[in-house]
């Protein structure tokens, strides 16, 4: 039996991730059947509060592979390899219903429960991560054996069910800890020292401390429950991370299979390019690089249109690679088409080839006096003092590049829970 829930959060409290530790204290004489999940959905839909994660879990009689994935209220949680006997639907229903009622936060969420036996077809999952659809849509998907459960207008439903349908082809693992109810809201201690060495001692794991800002990236900034969540692609070495960060006490803590950091909301084949989906793109530089007010760095590709590509200020020294693009160079871009502007948002960069670009270096020479000729004015070239002699034949040399061909990508902390970093993905 799935069991998943979304939009029950908000942008400064609760975390749909507790919910899903709550349902499972609370369905406690029923096994789960594969690790819970975490699914991230279309980072571009305008309305989500944080990460736009939806939580789903598969409960029954289980049998097979046990693994250790978690404790909470005390009790060892474990997940079974495989389904042996289903419960009863509606009994699971009516009890998950009063945990989302209890747990939703209602002033500015649209909480939506689904519990069902039968998967919805992969290919709501693939609509769900790229596009922007219904509510109608995604029930169309559904088999009639299901319980449907909304807060508000129930948006929630959306991605309820699109995590039931999320069959992993590339995944990873969170381990989230918990803190106490009474330290909601409060400063958090995660030692920062532990934090930074794990990437040294866990290569597995990714997205841990942000070098640039000298702080730990796995801490939320918020008055959620969460602690801290680290991701990776051992499983094994995220219950070892466990043990090796010191920190406040943990009221529970929880391992998850996700998408994130896999690029599944990457679209890569697209003729027509639609506001609020994210795609890689291949195109030549076509403008020089301006930097705006607010210290964005903005840039022009031509992909078949020119389409403006930003890296925005929290994006840090990532900027400095976008300031050092020249008309001419060949890019990959990965990033998300915002509507107003139509600008895409640039979470990686692959520069495939630099073009010669060539800066001025000197105003020309008189040909007749050989006094270096003065400005007339913006456009309109260069006169000798002297003589009187204009031109238009300023010194120009080949620029020394501070860029080479290869793969960038922002800082840590200036990531997408989604976009897959440098680290996970197979270069060549």
């Amino acid at each position: 039996m799935y069991v998943a829930v979304d939009d029950t959060d908000s942008s400064t409290w609760m975390c749909t991730t507790f919910l899903a530790t709550e349902l499972i204290r609370a369905l406690d004489d029923l096994d789960l059947i594969g690790f819970p999940r975490l699914v991230r959905l279309n980072p571009a839909v305008p309305w989500k509060t944080r990460g736009n994660g939806a939580l789903c879990i598969r409960v029954g009689k289980g049998s097979g592979k046990r693994q250790y994935i978690g404790n909470i209220a005390n009790r060892e949680i474990f997940c079974y390899e495989t389904l042996e006997e289903e419960p009863e639907m509606d009994e699971v229903f009516h009890r998950s219903v009063e945990l989302v009622k209890e747990w939703s936060q209602t002033d500015h969420a649209d909480p939506g429960l689904v519990v069902c036996k039968e998967t919805p077809h992969p290919s709501l999952y693939e609509k769900a991560v790229h596009r922007i659809i219904s509510k109608e849509e995604v029930i169309s998907y559904l088999n009639m054996d299901h319980r449907l459960f909304q807060i508000n207008k129930g948006r929630g439903i959306i991605g309820a069910a699109a995590s039931i349908s999320w069959v992993p082809d590339d995944y990873t693992y969170e381990i989230l800890a918990y803190r106490e109810r009474v330290k909601w809201g409060t400063q958090r201690y995660v030692d920062a020292e532990d934090v930074r060495q794990l990437d040294t001692l866990f290569p597995s794991t990714f997205n841990n401390f942000d070098e640039v800002l000298a702080k730990p990236a796995i801490v939320p900034n918020t008055s959620c429950p969460i602690l801290y969540g680290v991701r990776g692609d051992s499983y094994e070495d995220l219950l070892k991370v466990r043990e090796h960060i010191h920190s406040e006490n943990v009221d529970r803590w929880l391992i998850y299979q996700s998408n994130q950091g896999t690029d599944d909301h990457v679209i890569y084949d697209s003729s027509v390019l639609q506001p609020n989906s994210s795609y890689a793109l291949e195109g030549t530089i076509a403008s020089f690089p301006s930097t705006v007010q607010g210290g964005h760095v903005i840039i022009v590709v031509d992909v078949g249109e020119k389409l403006e590509c930003a890296a925005y200020e929290p994006s840090k020294d990532f900027r400095k690679v976008i300031r050092a693009l020249r008309p001419g160079d060949r890019v990959k871009i990965f990033g998300e088409l915002r509507e107003t502007p139509r600008t895409l948002n640039i979470e990686k960069l692959q520069v495939i080839s630099l073009a010669k670009s060539l800066i001025k270096t000197a105003n020309p020479r008189c040909a007749k006096c050989g006094r270096s000729m003065r400005s007339i004015g913006a456009g309109q070239g260069y006169r000798c003092k002297k003589c009187g002699t204009k031109s238009n034949d300023v010194v120009m040399e080949e620029e020394a590049r501070t860029i080479s061909v290869g793969w960038y990508e922002p800082p840590v902390c200036s990531r997408r829970h989604l976009s897959k970093p440098l680290k996970r993905c197979n270069l060549e």
